[in-house]
């Protein structure tokens, strides 16, 4: 019984560390938005479209490459925040790899 108690509590708190937080850009400076990822690593940020008035964005912008997946990298962004409307940051982007492209200049 006692094992599978640990084994409960080892779930919720592995659980509750994979929770990633949402934030709204345009209502943070640029400087809040920026140490808001440095802080946490991960995030996402969810604000509106300025092409499309009510369609919402969103994405998941990190702090450094090593909370990118396999195969993708940390590419510059930028989103709207409280104080411009091109506030830089980081997400992961996959990398799209043309092999036959390679092998023409490097060839085997």
């Amino acid at each position: 019984m006692k094992t599978v108690l640990f084994a409960a509590c080892l779930t919720l708190v592995a659980a509750e560390a994979q929770a990633i937080s949402r934030y709204d850009p345009s209502r943070m400076s640029c400087g809040t938005v920026r140490a808001t990822i440095a802080r946490e690593g991960a995030v996402i940020l969810r604000y509106q479209s300025t092409r499309t008035p009510g369609l919402p964005l969103y994405d998941r912008y990190v702090r450094s490459q090593s909370f990118c997946n396999t195969g993708e990298v940390r590419a510059r962004a930028s989103v709207p925040s409280a104080d411009t409307n091109s506030c830089i940051v980081y997400k992961c982007k996959r990398v799209e790899s043309d092999r036959h492209f390679r092998r023409r200049i490097f060839p085997d």
